[in-house]
């Protein structure tokens, strides 16, 4: 069974985040029209107007840049590595076509780009993820994904985390039998504020091997014209600057 406060934290991230938090706010405005005219018509395009621009790739991407502005995997770094940590990014459940619970779109991008950094770096692997609902533990999918479609071992998995401080811990404490203090964390961009602070915190130095890295440079007319694609990434932008808040604030 879940835990309440990881209910309860997924629901009122759920309820702030987009798009379910301009949406609500935009009704609420709807609501107010006939009692507080001015007000209400100022929550509902305050609503409409957040919505519309996180669903620009110009704000996703400065959203992005706003949490990462390094670049790829610093080779020069990856030498002092010990070992190689990917996080987990969510599975997607009960896939017909694979017979089962299968990698997530993140988790999928992950992976891949750790199964890249293992065979230039000949380093060991760490996969990290617990299990939600009853599902199969994260961290089992990712291995069998690392070992048969990518033909990468896995040396360790952290099978119990249900979220990045839980990562980090108990990744630390398997990393840390195994006498390794430095690793190279697989991350989206988005992610390393957070993450490399949680695995710090935990006593292990996280040298940021990112994928999909946010470039903050208008290429087109498009970078201005709303998309799904873009809304998604702002969504987890916005995830983690909630959630950097969070900790901030010891919650």
């Amino acid at each position: 069974m879940l835990d309440a406060l990881y209910i309860a934290k997924k629901l009122a991230a759920a309820l702030i985040l987009p798009p379910t938090g301009p949406l609500l706010l935009a009704i609420a405005g709807l609501l107010l029209m006939k009692r507080r005219p001015r007000l209400g018509k100022g929550f509902a395009w305050l609503g409409v107007a957040a919505l519309f621009f996180l669903s620009l790739p110009v704000v996703e991407a400065g959203l992005a840049w706003t949490l990462y502005r390094g670049g790829p995997l610093d080779e020069s770094r990856a030498k002092d590595a010990q070992a190689i940590v990917i996080l987990g990014g969510g599975l997607r459940l009960d896939a017909p076509e694979y017979g089962g619970d299968t990698l997530g779109r993140l988790t999928l991008d992950r992976v891949r780009y750790g199964a890249r950094v293992a065979r230039e770096t000949g380093l060991p692997v760490l996969v990290t993820g617990g299990s939600l609902g009853g599902a199969e533990p994260e961290a089992d999918v990712m291995a069998r994904a690392l070992e048969r479609e990518f033909g990468v071992p896995v040396r360790w998995r952290e099978r119990k985390s249900i979220n990045t401080r839980e990562n980090a811990v108990r990744s630390a404490s398997i990393l840390k039998a195994a006498g390794i203090e430095r690793v190279l964390l697989v991350m989206h961009g988005f992610d390393v504020p957070r993450a490399t602070s949680e695995f710090e915190a935990a006593g292990i130095h996280a040298i940021p091997a990112p994928t999909h890295i946010g470039d903050f440079a208008i290429e087109s007319p498009l970078d201005f014209v709303p998309n799904m694609a873009s809304l998604h990434g702002s969504y987890y932008a916005c995830y983690e600057l909630l959630a950097g808040a969070a900790r901030a604030m010891g919650l």
